[in-house]
């Protein structure tokens, strides 16, 4: 039996997740061999999935989205770092009902890179998703050694409503040891930079960006690659339209100019926490996040445990807090039957309030319909 789901956002940890469905299970099945490894698709909790499949936690100092320091954590195992935007950078590090879509930058998450590298991270799986910002990544890079300068040649002002006064990029003195690390982007977006469908226009109202905020950064972050483009060449112009650029406010963006690679963030994942030789193991996998949903298909931790797992002939279930996937939808996922905290408590409220005990009721479920 093998374990492998997500969080319960706001509810259970990815974590918890697994400590809830272990016990379930075991009171129907008390001698059932578990095991469990909880996953991320690369957005928050990415660094507890990989600390829980034995990453060393490794914690830092860092600037939060609104310059203040925030404590932040990266995971290492060898010469490979696992490093979430959202530890730094997140919506999570903004104080309760505040946000600050111009000005919340990504300075913090650039440090975190930088601690990796003097950790001795030579392979650097950057996790991003669950942002506070839309700065394209300049917050970042000039954590890691950009100039951006305005007209009379002094930095511009943080966060994306500070790039439409660039002037000025200067790319000559980034930390040269990125130029000898494998950087991952993992992410489970495939936005572009700008646009319709660009970080600012989809992605900024959820971090408190009005109508006229999100079209002020998307004229920001288009000024911002113009710019770039005259610094650094044809390639900056290529990046901002390449899948990825869009993810965490256009962090995306700033890591491909850093040379990396971009990768949906279950599959990058689930290389890193070695979920192929655990799915060998296992008779059926158990995988799930809070809400089974449209959002789920497109490159969400449920869908990528799933399809990993059909290519491997296993048989997969889904648990979740809320279920809004009809039957063949599922079906076409890999996942042979979803099982909602709903279905053992109607009101959504205490689900997520109790989610840990209901939890487990529904695992008793799942071992009477699947092991007994």
């Amino acid at each position: 039996m093998l374990i492998a789901a997500d969080k319960f956002k706001g509810s259970l940890t990815a974590v918890q997740v697994a400590e809830r469905v272990t016990a379930g299970l075991r009171r129907v099945v008390p001698d059932l061999t578990v095991e469990a490894l909880p996953v991320a698709d690369g957005g928050d909790g990415t660094v507890d999935a990989a600390v829980a499949a034995g990453f060393e936690r490794r914690e830092v100092r860092v600037a939060g989205p609104l310059g203040q320091e925030v404590p932040a954590a990266f995971a290492l195992r060898g010469s490979t770092a696992v490093v979430e935007m959202a530890e730094a950078s997140g919506l999570q590090r903004l104080p309760a009902g505040v946000f600050a879509p111009l000005t919340a930058s990504t300075y913090g998450s650039g440090e975190l890179l930088r601690a990796a590298l003097d950790a001795g991270a030579r392979t650097i799986v950057f996790g991003v998703g669950g942002s506070a910002t839309t700065d394209g990544g300049a917050g970042m890079l000039s954590a890691l050694g950009a100039l951006f300068l305005n007209e009379d040649g002094d930095p511009v002002s943080a966060g994306g409503g500070g790039l439409a006064d660039l002037a000025r990029a200067d790319l000559s003195g980034l930390d040269p040891r990125l130029s000898s690390v494998e950087l991952v982007l993992a992410s489970d977006v495939d936005n572009p930079l700008t646009g319709p469908k660009g970080a600012p226009a989809v992605y900024g109202p959820q971090k408190g960006a009005s109508p006229d905020d999100v079209a002020a950064l998307d004229a920001a972050l288009a000024h911002f690659a113009k710019v770039l483009e005259a610094a650094v060449g044809p390639r900056a112009a290529e990046h901002a339209a390449a899948p990825g650029a869009g993810a965490a406010g256009g962090i995306g963006y700033g890591a491909l100019l850093l040379g990396a690679r971009f990768r949906p963030g279950i599959e990058v994942m689930l290389d890193v926490l070695g979920f192929a030789p655990a799915l060998e193991r296992a008779s059926l996998v158990i995988t799930g996040e809070g809400s089974l949903d449209e959002q789920t298909l497109h490159g969400k931790a449920p869908a990528g445990v799933a399809a990993a797992a059909r290519a491997a002939g296993k048989q997969v279930v889904a648990v979740c807090g809320r279920l809004a996937l009809p039957e063949e939808a599922l079906e076409r996922a890999g996942i042979r039957q979803a099982y909602p905290l709903t279905s053992v408590e109607p009101d959504v409220a205490r689900c997520i309030a109790e989610g840990g005990p209901i939890l487990e009721a529904v695992a008793q479920r799942i071992a009477r319909d699947w092991l007994v």
